[in-house]
C-alpha cells in the first residue's frame, strides 16, 4: 500500500511516502525552491517521493493532508464574531484568500495532482486528517514504543494547541485537548515578535539568547499572562495579545506591562531586557511543559512519552523533561513542525483509516531511518554537476576523505560536509552539514560571523560518538536528532572568571574543553552520532578522535542566515563559494578554496532575506 502525505498552504510544506507503513522518502519544499518555510504546494517535494519510491501518482492508494480546512475556517469566523467588531481588518485580510483557495482546498490539491499527472477520480483517495492527529500520529508510529502517551504542543491546529494521545500498537485515541486562543505555542510566539524575531522562525533565537539573561519577569509572566495550573492546564489573559483581532502577536497594554518599551524592530540592538525577556518566557515555557508531563505521568502510568508540535522543538525543555525522570524513555519527531505533519498524516491513514498493522523493530531506534530521507547523489552525478558549476576537485579513495577532512578540522579549518541522504526535519544531522573544531575559542564567533552571517550569541551543536557521549555530556542514552539540551560533564569544564561579563560578554569565557560548543550556561544541544544510520559521519568523527583525542565535532546547518538548507552539490558550491568555508566535502570530492577560480566567489551576505 503506497501513500503521500502532504503539508503545505501555512508553512513548511512537504511531502511524504509511505509504501506497506515503511518511510520510503521525506522532503520539504523549501530545500528545492530556496525559500525558507515555503509554504507553497509541495511539487517539487513531491516530485522527488515518487521518484524515490519508483511510483507513479495513479498508483497510490491514498494522498494525505495534513489538517481540516474546514474546521480552520470554522475557528476564524468564530474567533471573529466573539471579538467583533474588534478585528475586522485581520478578517477581511484573512477572507480573501480562504475564499480564493484554502476554502476549497479539495479542488485546489486535486487540480494540483492533476498538475503533475494524476488522472482518475480522486473523491475515495483523497484524505484528510486533523492537525493534532498528524503531529501525535508522526510522533507515535515511528518511535520504538508499543506504547506512549504522545503530548503535541504548537501554536494552534484547527483549534487544539495542546493535546495529549495514547498510543497502543496502532491504535491512538486523543483523550483531551486545550484550545485556541490559550496556547504555549502562541505565547512563546508573541515574545519571539517581542523581542524582534520573526513569528514561526526565529523562537529558536529566543531559546538561544536566554541563557544570557536572568528570568527576572516570570512572576509577571505568570500573574498577568498565564493562568498556569499544577497539571499544566493553562488559560491567556487575552488583553494582552492582539493575534486574535489584529496583524500582530502583542499590544500596548503588553508593552505597559514591561514598563513600556515597545517591540524591538529587527535593526535594533539587544539589550540586557531583550535577554531577560527571552530567559523569562523560556523558563515558563518549561515549567509550563513540566507540569504538563508530570500530570501526564500520574494520570497515566505510561513510561514511555512521546513529543512533537513546534514546542517540542524546544530541545532544552526536553533536556529538562528527560532528566525529571517521570518517564523512562522519551522520543521527539526529527521533524516536530508542521512539515512532520505530512508524514503523521500518511501513517494515520495507514494504521487508522486503512487498520494496517504496526509492528515495532526490537534492533532499531526508531522507523525514522536517522531522518536521513531525501535526495542523494551518485558520485558520477556529483563530479559531473561540479564540473558543469566550475569547481576544481580532487578525488579521494576510500577512507581518504574522512582521514583527510579530519586533519583539515585538526587545523582549525572549516568544512562543508555533504554527504548521503539529506535530512528531514529542520536540523542539519551530518548530511548537509558545516563542521569544525569545537576545541577552539573562536571558532563560535568565526563560524556565526564569517560563515552563517548571523547573530554572534547563536550557539553550535556538538555531534559526538553515540558510544561516548556520557564521557563528554552529563546525558545517559541516545540523542540523534539533536533535540536533546544537557550540560557538558563536569570533568571537562574549565573554571570561568566571569567578573565584569555580562550578556553577550559572556561569551568570551572558555567554560570546558570544547569551548565553541560549550553555551553560557554550561549546556550543549546534542547530537549522538551512530554507525549504523551514518557511517561516513561516525568514520569522520573517529578519525577526528584519533588525531585529537576528542571525539566531538562542531555541526551547523549547511546554510546561511535566511537561507534553507542546501540540496544539491550545486548549492552546496555556490554557498561555500559565497562564505568563509575553507574546504568543502561532496561524496568522495574535495574542494579547497583558494584552489576555485576567483571569479566564482559571491557575497552571500545579502543573498537570502534574514529569517
Amino acid at each position: 500500500m503506497k501513500i503521500l502525505g502532504l503539508s503545505a498552504l501555512y508553512h513548511d510544506s512537504a511531502a511524504v511516502l509511505l509504501d506497506d507503513g515503511r518511510i520510503v522518502a521525506a522532503a520539504q519544499e523549501e530545500r528545492f525552491t530556496r525559500v525558507k518555510h515555503d509554504a507553497a504546494f509541495p511539487c517539487h517535494a513531491v516530485r522527488y517521493c515518487l521518484e524515490e519510491g519508483g511510483v507513479g501518482l495513479d498508483e497510490l492508494d491514498h494522498v494525505v493532508f495534513y489538517d481540516k480546512p474546514f474546521l480552520k475556517f470554522e475557528r476564524l469566523l468564530e474567533t471573529y464574531l466573539a471579538f467583533a467588531p474588534r478585528g475586522f481588518r485581520s478578517f477581511a485580510t484573512a477572507m480573501p484568500v480562504w475564499l480564493k483557495e484554502k476554502l476549497f482546498q479539495r479542488k485546489l490539491l486535486e487540480d494540483e495532482l492533476k498538475g503533475l499527472g494524476a488522472t482518475g477520480s480522486w473523491e475515495e483517495r483523497l484524505l484528510f486528517a486533523e492537525h493534532h492527529q498528524s503531529h501525535a500520529a508522526s510522533a507515535f508510529y515511528p518511535s520504538p514504543f508499543d506504547e506512549a502517551v504522545v503530548l503535541t504542543m504548537d501554536g494552534v491546529g484547527e483549534w487544539a494547541t495542546t493535546s495529549v494521545a495514547i498510543g497502543r500498537g496502532r491504535e491512538l485515541e486523543m483523550v483531551k485537548e486545550i484550545h485556541f486562543p490559550h496556547s504555549l505555542g502562541l505565547l512563546y510566539s508573541a515574545f519571539t515578535y517581542y523581542t524582534g524575531f520573526k513569528v514561526n522562525s526565529g523562537e529558536y533565537k529566543v531559546m538561544g539568547l536566554a541563557p544570557y539573561g536572568e528570568p527576572r519577569y516570570v512572576d509577571l509572566i505568570l500573574e498577568h499572562l498565564i493562568d498556569l495550573k499544577e497539571d499544566g492546564s493553562f488559560r491567556l489573559d487575552l488583553r494582552y495579545f492582539d493575534y486574535c483581532t489584529g496583524l500582530t502577536m502583542t499590544n500596548r497594554r503588553f508593552d505597559q506591562l514591561f514598563g513600556g518599551c515597545p517591540p524591538r524592530r529587527a535593526d535594533e540592538p539587544l539589550t540586557p531586557f531583550h535577554m531577560d525577556m527571552a530567559a523569562s518566557v523560556q523558563a515558563v515555557t518549561e515549567e509550563a511543559v513540566l507540569r504538563l508531563t508530570r500530570g501526564l505521568a500520574e494520570e497515566y502510568a505510561i513510561p514511555n512519552l512521546c513529543l512533537a508540535g513546534g514546542v517540542a522543538l524546544n530541545c532544552v525543555a526536553n533536556g529538562k523533561v528527560l532528566r525529571d525522570g517521570r518517564f523512562r524513555e522519551i522520543w521527539v519527531q526529527p521533524a516536530a513542525g508542521d512539515a512532520g505533519g505530512a508524514l503523521g498524516a500518511a501513517l494515520a491513514a495507514y494504521h487508522q483509516h486503512r487498520e494496517q498493522p504496526r509492528t515495532v523493530d526490537r534492533g532499531a531506534r526508531d522507523a525514522m531511518n536517522g531522518s536521513y530521507l531525501g535526495p542523494a547523489f551518485a558520485q558520477r552525478e556529483i563530479e559531473a554537476r561540479l564540473r558543469a558549476a566550475g569547481a576544481v576537485f580532487e578525488v579521494l579513495e576510500e577512507g581518504g576523505l574522512e582521514r583527510r577532512c579530519a586533519e583539515l578540522l585538526a587545523e582549525e579549518q572549516v568544512v562543508g560536509w555533504f554527504q548521503g541522504r539529506m535530512e528531514f526535519g529542520p536540523r542539519a544531522l551530518g548530511g548537509r552539514s558545516i563542521l569544525g573544531d569545537p576545541r577552539s575559542p573562536r571558532m563560535q564567533s568565526q563560524l556565526n560571523l564569517k560563515i552563517k552571517y548571523r547573530e554572534s550569541f547563536r550557539p553550535f551543536a556538538p555531534s559526538v560518538l553515540a558510544e561516548r557521549v556520557s564521557g563528554w555530556f552529563e546525558l545517559e542514552g541516545a540523542s540523534p536528532y539533536m533535540l536533546m539540551v544537557a550540560e557538558v560533564a563536569e570533568g571537562r569544564r574549565r573554571p570561568v572568571e566571569e567578573e565584569g561579563l555580562s550578556g553577550i560578554d559572556k561569551l568570551q569565557a572558555v567554560r570546558s574543553e570544547i569551548p565553541a560548543v560549550t553555551h553560557v550556561d554550561h549546556s550543549a544541544r546534542i547530537q549522538t552520532v551512530h554507525a549504523d544510520t551514518n557511517p561516513r559521519y561516525h568514520a569522520l568523527i573517529r578519525a577526528f578522535e584519533t588525531i585529537t583525542g576528542c571525539p566531538v565535532l562542531i555541526n551547523t546547518s549547511f546554510n546561511v542566515r535566511g537561507e534553507p538548507i542546501v540540496a544539491t552539490p550545486e548549492d552546496a558550491f555556490r554557498c561555500f563559494m559565497g562564505t568563509g568555508m575553507d574546504y568543502l566535502a561532496i561524496g568522495d570530492c574535495l574542494l579547497a578554496k583558494e584552489a576555485q577560480n576567483p571569479a566564482l566567489l559571491r557575497d552571500y551576505r545579502t543573498a537570502f532575506e534574514p529569517d
